[in-house]
Order: structure tokens, then C-alpha cells, then sequence
């Protein structure tokens, strides 16, 4: 049976090791009274990249996931794992509790500060090529659903995530800045990797343009959402 908290309990679920420490440093930083609740399964991005698709099997493991965290207590599902959009969304449907994409709540921040400053395009730089395709939909899907017409560029930066695995950080912080570079003339440029925010001041030092990193923006959604439910 779930132990009573004093505080909610967001259950963090994760598809690589490198995705939790940026989220659990963005809690501590910004919302640090919520209790977190961490589910790794590191086969599902090598299971998607070598099953080619988000089949039936793996989008059922999504909805496994967050039934289990729901039954374990969790009032809030935050995945923080690129490339598995549809899956999220079948596991939101079941378990009907506030369930988050990993680059939601920073698409939206995106969205709305191109729409305030009048900027219509953004950037989105990735470390994990096979995400690029699944989340530029949704972020054209969210402008769509907003009334907003955007221009979003794209880019990769190849080698990084593998460097960063690796224990070679400043490599991981290096090869993404510089590949920033293909976005200096977007007005917003997002990090579209939880791991990928510890290279957010690089990046905005060398573009002189606003960087939004998936963690921060869900920490700060999770936190403005469940306070409304409160």
C-alpha cells in the first residue's frame, strides 16, 4: 500500500541513466520539496533502435511503467526519455493521471516566447538522432493546436550522448556547442535531451540567444500543474 507523503510524489521514469541526475538537479534547484520517485529501463531505447519501430510490446511497457508508479503512489508521471511520444500518450490514456512527454512542457515555454517576442523560428538541438523526427511532430502538432505557425531547425549533434556515456563530459559539452552553431539565427533554440542540460550555459554564451533545457520546463509545468490540483 502507498506510504502517505506530505508532499506529491512525481514519479521520474527513464530510458537511459544519463537522463536522471539533470532532472533530479532541476528538482532540487526549482521544486525541491516534491518527493521523486525514479524508474529506469535502459533495453527501451535499444529495443526501439533495434526493433526499428514503437511497436505494440513496447508502447504496453510504457503503460506498464506508469501503472506501476500510479499503484506505487505517484500523482504526477514525468518520462524523461526522447523518441517514444505515441507510447506516452497510450500510457496517459490508462493510468489518468497527469503524465508528461520529456520535451512537452518546453515546447509550450518555446511557443510562447516566440509568440511574445513576435520570433517564428526555434531551434531544437539533439544528441539522439532517431528523437529528432518524433519531436519535431509534436512540437509542430502543439503550434498547430495553438494557432501558431513556427519554423522549426533542426540539428545533432553526433557523438556527444556517446561521449557523455563514456565519462567525457566536456566533449558531450563541446560537440554540442559547437554544433549550435546551425542555429544562431533561430530566435529560442530548446536542448531536446535531459542530458543534454548541463551544456545549456555553453550554448547560450555562444549563441546570445535563449536556451531551454526539458528538465527545467517540466519541473516548472509539473509544479504549476499539481498546485492548480491542490
Amino acid at each position: 500500500m502507498p506510504l502517505p507523503m506530505s508532499a506529491p510524489c512525481i514519479a521520474l521514469i527513464h530510458a537511459t541513466p544519463l537522463a536522471m541526475a539533470p532532472v533530479a538537479e532541476a528538482f532540487n534547484r526549482l521544486w525541491p520539496e516534491a518527493v521523486l520517485m525514479n524508474v529506469l529501463d535502459d533495453r527501451l531505447s535499444a529495443d526501439l533502435a533495434l526493433g526499428g519501430q514503437l511497436d505494440e510490446p513496447l508502447t504496453q511497457r510504457f503503460i506498464d511503467l506508469a501503472s506501476y508508479v500510479k499503484q506505487a503512489g505517484a500523482k504526477a508521471i514525468l518520462f524523461t526519455c526522447s523518441a517514444f511520444g505515441p507510447a506516452i500518450e497510450a500510457a496517459r490514456q490508462v493510468v489518468s493521471l497527469p503524465t508528461y512527454k520529456p520535451n512537452e512542457a518546453m515546447f509550450l515555454e518555446a511557443l510562447e516566447a516566440s509568440a511574445s517576442s513576435g520570433a517564428l523560428c526555434i531551434g531544437l538541438l539533439s544528441t539522439f538522432a532517431p528523437s529528432v523526427p518524433s519531436m519535431s511532430q509534436e512540437l509542430l502538432a502543439v503550434a498547430r493546436s495553438r494557432g501558431s505557425t513556427v519554423e522549426l531547425v533542426t540539428a545533432c549533434a553526433a557523438g556527444a550522448m556517446e561521449a557523455l556515456a563514456t565519462g567525457d563530459a566536456a566533449t558531450h559539452d563541446r560537440l554540442v556547442a559547437e554544433r549550435a552553431d546551425e542555429l544562431v539565427h533561430c530566435h529560442v533554440v530548446m536542448l531536446g535531451q535531459f542530458s543534454m542540460a548541463r551544456a545549456q550555459g555553453a550554448v547560450a554564451a555562444r549563441l546570445g540567444k535563449p536556451v531551454l533545457t526539458s528538465p527545467d520546463s517540466a519541473v516548472r509545468l509539473l509544479q504549476k500543474s499539481l498546485s492548480a490540483a491542490t
